[in-house]
């Protein structure tokens, strides 16, 4: 009967502690429950001061997939100006499907640029498939091919691919897409 008192009394404690972590951090003894340093807005915080690191710039990732674009454009561009060339690609997929703001390819392909140019292998993919396609740049079959091809030597599968079936897009994305791509006349 008093293992199960016991027993009762740490369950209580817990819970307790657990509704108490709502509203906010909880210290004791044995440590901090629900550390205000592993939250969005504290990264958000650490992000506006110019504090990152690539836990803080991977939750850019968990605030686009839950809708949260805004937060997640503010982090991935503090991300992006202190060279984590992951968040240059994750703002051109926002920028190419206007999460958190219009669509804007040029942004998109600029973007890519900027990432292919700091070594990035998809950055160099995404560039290249942007000069190949003319979407946000000026066409350049020439330049795009040279691009994959700097993918493709880094190993990157897509670009392998796209490199061996003659650089035809279509090989690495799907017709769905093919819309985006079209030249438009207004």
């Amino acid at each position: 009967m008093r293992w199960f008192i016991l027993f009762l009394a740490l369950m209580t404690t817990s819970f307790v502690h657990a509704e108490m972590a709502v509203l906010g951090e909880v210290e004791d003894e044995q440590g901090t429950l629900n550390p205000s340093e592993m939250t969005l807005s504290k990264s958000l915080q650490k992000t506006s001061r110019g504090e990152v690191n690539m836990v803080i710039c991977s939750q850019g990732y968990m605030m686009t997939k839950s809708g949260n674009h805004d937060a997640a454009r503010v982090l991935f561009e503090e991300c992006a100006k202190q060279g984590w060339t992951g968040t240059m690609t994750w703002m051109s997929y926002m920028d190419t499907n206007g999460f958190g703001s219009k669509e804007n390819p040029e942004a998109a392909a600029e973007w890519d640029r900027k990432a292919a140019e700091a070594g990035d292998i998809i950055g160099k993919f995404n560039y290249g498939l942007n000069l190949l396609r003319g979407h946000g740049v000026e066409q350049n079959l020439d330049l795009g091919k040279h691009y994959i091809d700097e993918a493709a030597k880094g190993g990157f599968k897509d670009a392998i691919r796209l490199k061996n079936s003659d650089y035809d897009p279509n090989e690495v994305t799907p017709d769905a897409d093919n819309w985006r791509y079209e030249k438009r006349v207004f």
